[in-house]
């Protein structure tokens, strides 16, 4: 056991992912069973420099479990990359007699919890990111909301596309991550996948080649899947169409994708995450980044975490190939 902790912070930070009230509800509520003060630290690490913060308490969270976004706010914060920014976000954590801090975020947000480590703040990192983009974790929160969405959004778009026998472009979020693409394009049954790990394969030759095919093969309709990192579908579309003389048309889903009730495993899975964060602080294990991995949660350093490289793995776009056939 470490020393005894008496007062924590919790902050949301970078783009907002459905499950991070889910996260924040078991933060608040397992630190008040254990006898802890909250406070909540409003906008992210711009809250923290400028204490801009309110205590909660249990009502204060409560009917947060399925709601989307995060009733924190968030924002993005410049000044804390600079050192003048870190010390001042430091300085304000010393002035409340914080013990820890659990950040709920992504890799950007855990890059501000090694810096504030230097200058003695003890934080724990909560992966919570719709792109599935940080290396140390196989799951993060909203990932699984927000490929729902997409494949939800897909399927509706297949129907029209069917019925006037067109082709659709569908661009998802993801950042310079393919994974909701890679995701979406399986579970909504697309043709094509244009993928940011793969963009030697990821041209409009390759998609009007595959489209050409198809329709020598008795397909009417066709459904491509584009990842942000890629981009250009209103571009790609007319391409499309102009090429091969099938009607096309482009949507982008945007930040739909960010929004919405989380899912029932985003629900528990940052239920269990926010739970196992204060365990971590009551141990005094700190600055840790909260993971998931083959099945199995587990708390990994802070400096190892980020400097951890992902690897993508083709196979699932293989499979994608092999059932669009």
């Amino acid at each position: 056991m470490g020393k005894e902790v008496k007062k924590i912070g919790v902050l949301t930070s970078g783009g907002d992912a459905p499950g991070m009230n889910a996260a924040l509800r078991a933060v608040v509520r397992t630190a008040l069973n254990n006898n802890i003060q909250v406070v909540g630290i409003k906008r992210g690490y711009n809250g923290l420099m400028n204490g801009d913060i309110r205590e909660l308490k249990g009502k204060d969270v409560s009917e947060i479990l399925g709601r989307g976004g995060t009733i924190l706010h968030s924002a993005r914060a410049l000044e804390m990359l600079t050192e003048e920014g870190q010390k001042k976000a430091a300085n304000i954590y010393k002035i409340l007699g914080l013990d820890a801090l659990v950040v709920i975020g992504g890799d950007g947000s855990f890059q501000g919890c090694k810096a504030l480590a230097k200058y003695g703040v003890n934080c724990i990192g909560i992966p919570a990111t719709i792109d599935l983009d940080i290396s140390c974790s196989e799951y993060t929160i909203g990932f699984d909301t927000a490929v729902n969405t997409g494949v939800d959004a897909i399927s509706k778009l297949r129907d029209t596309t069917g019925s006037h026998e067109r082709c659709s472009v569908c661009e998802v979020m993801g950042r310079d991550a393919g994974y909701i693409a890679l995701w979406c394009a399986m579970g909504g049954g697309a043709e094509e996948v244009l993928l940011p790990e793969s963009k030697e394969t990821a041209t409009s030759e390759n998609v009007i080649k595959q489209i050409i095919e198809n329709r020598s093969k008795g397909k009417l309709h066709n459904l491509v899947v584009v990842a942000e990192g890629i981009g250009g579908s209103q571009e790609l579309a007319k391409e499309i169409q102009e090429k091969t003389g099938i009607q096309t048309r482009a949507t982008i889903l945007g930040h739909l994708q960010r929004g919405g009730a989380p899912t029932a495993l985003d629900r528990v899975r940052a239920s269990e995450m926010g739970y196992m964060a204060v365990q971590l602080i009551l141990e005094g294990n700190m600055n840790k980044v909260i993971a998931y991995n083959k099945g199995e949660y587990e708390a990994i350093d802070i400096e190892e975490a980020l400097s951890m490289q992902k690897e993508f793995d083709p196979k699932m776009y293989e499979i994608v190939k092999v059932l669009s056939i």
